[in-house]
């Protein structure tokens, strides 16, 4: 699929159509925090469900910096990133939408055969059904489908083909029953508990310390963005992971400052599960 020579245009007409946008670099990925957000100086958290007190006028809170405002699409801060993009993203549950993403033709056959047709986008590998409505966002539902839609962008691949029609409760379903793939489950085999009857890891100044050393690690990464995320979840999931005491918020926490940093939602997962299989969680 041929790519806009002119991102910042598609942006305008998608902002004009009520959809938030924001530029991806190249690798299909936000641009990373400027200097005033690093290490959460600007005081806001603007990847987490809450957003912060934040009002950097940059575009470097990768989904949450997602906009229909021309003044700011255009602004002198936005001007510089446009040029240096490579294509133009969108925030799906900002726009009211669903973007059911398939890899495969393997997960596009099964599509058609469980889900309603809707508008239809290519991409270079598969094809994005987009649904009318917003959910919570999930990959790997199942093989070769990821679903976005709030908390997530999706790549704007063009207008597609097809009626959009409602969000289907099979979508919902499909969300609502799949574990978190990122949630460590307890190592068969090995204590979950320390001798005192209890994990030593709810300790909360050491588990909050330990969280808070990763968030760090991840933020101030100059280089090998990558190498950095997976060797930070090796190393939490080495000292917590066995046990089980992490929650959802832990992770969720080292996931957004990796997104932070332009990790895509499918690295971080793919990160922590090579992390999970390499430990033999």
């Amino acid at each position: 699929m041929s790519e806009t020579p002119y991102p910042l245009h598609t942006a305008l007409s998608l902002a004009a159509s009520g959809v938030p946008v924001l530029p991806l670099r190249r690798g299909k990925v936000p641009f990373g925090n400027c200097t005033a957000c690093e290490d959460n100086a600007c005081g806001g958290r603007p990847n987490m469900k809450t957003p912060g007190p934040c009002r950097c006028p940059g575009v470097c809170h990768a989904w949450a910096a997602a906009t229909t405002d021309p003044a700011v699409i255009v602004s002198p801060s936005w001007a510089a990133v446009w040029r240096r993009a490579v294509c133009v993203g969108y925030h799906p549950g900002g726009a009211g939408l669903t973007v059911v993403d398939l890899d495969d033709a393997d997960a596009i056959a099964w599509a058609r055969t469980v889900l309603p047709a809707t508008r239809t986008v290519p991409t270079t590998r598969g094809e994005h059904w987009i649904y009318r409505g917003a959910m919570t966002s999930r990959n790997k539902v199942r093989p070769g489908v990821d679903i976005k839609s709030t908390m997530a962008y999706a790549r704007y691949l063009g207008p597609g083909t097809g009626r959009m029609v409602d969000l289907p409760d099979t979508v919902r379903a499909l969300a609502a029953k799949t574990r978190s793939p990122a949630r460590p489950l307890p190592h068969a085999g090995v204590p979950a508990v320390s001798g005192n009857g209890g994990c030593p890891h709810r300790m909360p100044v050491f588990l909050e310390r330990g969280i808070a050393m990763a968030e760090q690690r991840i933020t101030k990464a100059r280089s090998g963005v990558h190498a950095t995320v997976y060797g930070t979840f090796l190393a939490v999931l080495s000292t917590h992971g066995r046990c089980g005491c992490l929650t959802d918020a832990h992770i969720a926490r080292l996931f957004n400052a990796a997104q932070t940093k332009g990790e895509s939602p499918r690295h971080c997962n793919d990160a922590w599960t090579n992390a999970r299989t390499r430990l033999g969680l």
